[in-house]
């Protein structure tokens, strides 16, 4: 099983801003990681079930029951450098929260790393995201999140998308797994300006032919967020909005495998641990050693 990581080396003006909690396989110091995880225990704008800032230790957790040693990518994940930060200290305002991880992230990228977010809500990816303004975006979500304000909050988690669009601009997001979608969402003129992909196209088409009409995007960087009631709520109920008729966590596992080497950053949010039977924060964790996996494993 993974070994406990240790807090060495971690760069200064990050160190104040997290705790100690460490995920396993995480034994690097911050100067020779090359991947850079940290926790965001934040859940303020949610607006279903909450309980979402539990789950970046919850993930940690499960993530002890995984070997270290994968056997599908052939890769040893404690010889790959893999620092945790621990959790953001993060108050009550969203919008300072997100200020927050943009700066922290800031730190990470610029220093040539990958950042891994543990959520939290997914209005915390507005954040990260705000240092990749030249990438393009995959968002896994049941929900297309694109309102322009949700309870008189620009940042709230229904948002997400939008915001996302503010950012990257227009041609440059895919969202995959869409399955909920307001009217006023729809009928906004900005719509067409993301590529919304429904579950039931992926079920219809099957995962492969999606894969291959968005390698005719020419996606070049990517930035890859997972609100993990994108997936079925069979295989991950444990989430703040659940909602039937999901992809499947394999679809998932298929994009990361597809696009890892072009993944700039990674995140997965919106897991809610007091709603699981264990299920959804054992996938989110797998999901974590995916996209490294990935990205680790030779051509």
């Amino acid at each position: 099983m993974g070994s406990d990581g240790r807090q060495e080396n971690n760069v200064s003006e990050l160190t104040n801003l997290f705790s100690l909690r460490k995920i396993a396989d995480a034994t690097s110091g911050f100067d020779e990681s090359r991947y850079v995880i940290f926790g965001v225990p934040f859940d303020g704008t949610s607006s279903f079930r909450r309980g979402s800032r539990l789950a970046p230790d919850t993930i940690r957790l499960a993530y002890d029951n995984l070997e270290s040693y994968e056997f599908h990518y052939g890769v040893n994940f404690s010889d790959i450098p893999i620092c945790d930060l621990g959790n953001l200290s993060v108050g009550e305002d969203v919008s300072e929260v997100i200020d927050d991880i943009e700066i922290a992230s800031r730190a990470i990228v610029s220093r040539g790393k990958i950042p891994i977010m543990l959520g939290g809500e997914h209005s915390l990816t507005v954040g990260v995201v705000r240092n990749f303004s030249d990438c393009s975006m995959i968002i896994i979500d049941a929900h297309s999140d694109f309102r322009e304000e949700y309870m008189g909050n620009r940042f709230n988690h229904a948002c997400i998308t939008r915001r996302s669009l503010d950012i990257l601009g227009p041609g440059r997001i895919v969202s995959l797994g869409t399955r909920s979608v307001s009217m006023e969402e729809r009928e906004s003129l900005q719509w067409k300006d993301v590529r919304f992909v429904s579950a039931n196209e992926v079920r219809e088409k099957g995962i492969d032919k999606v894969i291959n009409e968005l390698d005719s995007l020419g996606m070049q960087k990517i930035y890859f967020s997972i609100d993990m009631d994108g997936i079925d709520p069979s295989e991950a109920p444990g989430v703040g909005t659940p909602e039937p008729y999901g992809i499947h966590a394999t679809d998932v596992r298929a994009l990361i495998n597809h696009f890892a080497k072009k993944i700039v950053g990674f995140d997965i949010v919106e897991m809610t641990p007091v709603y699981d039977n264990g299920n959804t924060s054992m996938l989110a964790a797998k999901l974590v050693q995916d996209f490294i996996g990935s990205k680790e494993k030779p051509r």
